[in-house]
């Protein structure tokens, strides 16, 4: 089967390559011509593991190729998926002018019939949208050509996404016709080879699914922030509550682990377009807006614990910090908890010093030359008076407890993930300091 799709970003990339994997002929068109002659080099613009090693092995099978045309290759394929951005607009909508943009070239070139599917996160009706602006074109032309649109959503965890799309808890497919249903399992049959779930279902609710699932998700890690913060005000031990309500079947483990807050581009954008999709059809989404909330005021509590710590007085004090990306396995920044951090540290009067296997450059991208970016994580405490242990990377979480003492100014820790233990620090003389405990 020969398909296209369109933008090669995070999302695109990935599932480009992994239906090339699965034996599609895939071409990936983007409009930035650097980036696809990067491709085509088998240079890969962002960080996930083990997916340029699936890009070059594809392209060099003949299945994977780049393009900066969909024009020229729209009569070859008889699916398109839109993978292009959708960024948020300032009042939390989400902007659709690119996925609008893919749907007005198809109905401007296609001379076939094609199924149109959207895989970026976009609100509930989007799918209308793109029809009606295919409809249109198509009447530009003084043409009738049939077509179908499909809701496709992706559920990667950035990290983590090649497993998430090779062997998926479920794929989630909305269409509209029998003949779009027959191609999307013509596409999906490898999967369902291997007893994976494919659920067919109407295309709004299939839009709304992913809104749905990634909300749940944000709701529970800020209801986890929320009992953490509780916790410490009582007494109590968030990590003995979770365990204790985690064990219950009917709540289960995942997604309750108390932190500094979750960023990236998923959580934050999708829960803002939720509200909005909700207030532009009179309602209000009232536990979202303060899982919202909770979420802004986490990303700054290992701040307020320094802060407390050194009793307001943070001029002139070097802060390390572990970790700058929102989470493990990825270079993402985007509404990364570090963010948020490293902007009120410089605001207190601090020298920062910071470390991350992989958003290096994307922090100089994005902080420039305000903090001092270590060449290693032990660099990174060179006389330091603090330790923020910010994202969770595996090579934080067995430091060598003696060489943080000798290294550091005042071997403190605040522990935004709640990786160590607080018996051992002591023990190693090392204070410490962690969340809902």
């Amino acid at each position: 089967m020969n398909i296209a799709i369109v933008g090669t970003g995070y999302v695109g990339l990935v599932t480009g390559t992994c239906f090339a994997e699965t034996g599609a002929c895939v071409t990936c068109i983007d409009t930035n011509v650097e980036k696809i002659n990067s491709l085509k080099k088998g240079i890969i613009p962002i960080y996930e593991p083990g997916l340029e090693d699936m890009v070059q092995r594809n392209v060099k099978a003949g299945r994977l190729s780049f393009s900066t045309s969909l024009e020229e290759c729209l009569d070859k394929v008889s699916i398109v998926f839109s993978a292009v951005g959708t960024p948020p607009n300032e009042d939390g909508s989400a902007d659709l002018q690119y996925v609008l943009e893919v749907a007005r070239t198809i109905g401007a070139t296609m001379t076939k019939y094609v199924l149109v599917v959207t895989k970026s996160t976009v609100p509930v009706g989007t799918a209308k949208k793109v029809k009606a602006v295919i409809e249109e074109e198509q009447r530009k032309r003084g043409v009738n050509i049939e077509f179908d649109v499909a809701s496709n959503p992706e559920f990667l965890k950035e990290g983590n996404a090649i497993n998430d799309f090779m062997t998926p808890d479920r794929v989630v497919v909305g269409v509209e016709s029998e003949k779009a249903k027959e191609l999307m399992s013509r596409l999906y049959r490898p999967f369902l080879l291997n007893n994976f779930r494919v659920i067919f279902m109407d295309i709004p609710s299939a839009e709304m699914t992913k809104y749905a699932a990634n909300s749940m998700l944000a709701t529970r890690i800020s209801f986890m922030n929320d009992i953490a913060n509780l916790c410490e005000l009582v007494g109590a031990d968030v990590n003995m509550v979770r365990s204790g309500i985690g064990s219950d079947t009917r709540i289960g483990r995942k997604f309750l682990y108390p932190g500094c807050g979750y960023g990236g581009s998923c959580f934050p954008k999708d829960v803002k377009a939720l509200i909005k999709t909700a207030e532009e059809h009179g309602y209000t989404m009232r536990v979202l807006k303060m899982v919202e909330e909770v979420n802004e005021a986490q990303k700054d509590i290992l701040f307020r614990k320094l802060s407390a710590y050194y009793q307001g007085d943070l001029k002139g004090k070097t802060i390390a910090m572990w970790g700058l990306a929102f989470k493990p396995e990825t270079d993402d920044m985007r509404e990364a908890p570090a963010l948020v951090l490293i902007q009120k540290l410089l605001e207190a009067g601090c020298q920062v010093r910071a470390y991350d296997p992989a958003a290096m450059e994307e922090a100089k991208r994005r902080v420039g030359d305000s903090v001092y970016y270590a060449r290693d994580m032990y660099d990174a405490l060179l006389d330091a008076d603090a330790l923020l242990m910010v994202t969770e990377w595996k090579e934080f979480r067995l430091p060598a407890w003696g060489v943080i003492k000798k290294t550091m100014n005042r071997p403190v820790i605040f522990d935004g993930r709640n990786i160590y233990d607080m018996q051992e620090l002591t023990e190693q003389g090392i204070t410490y300091h962690c969340i809902g405990k």
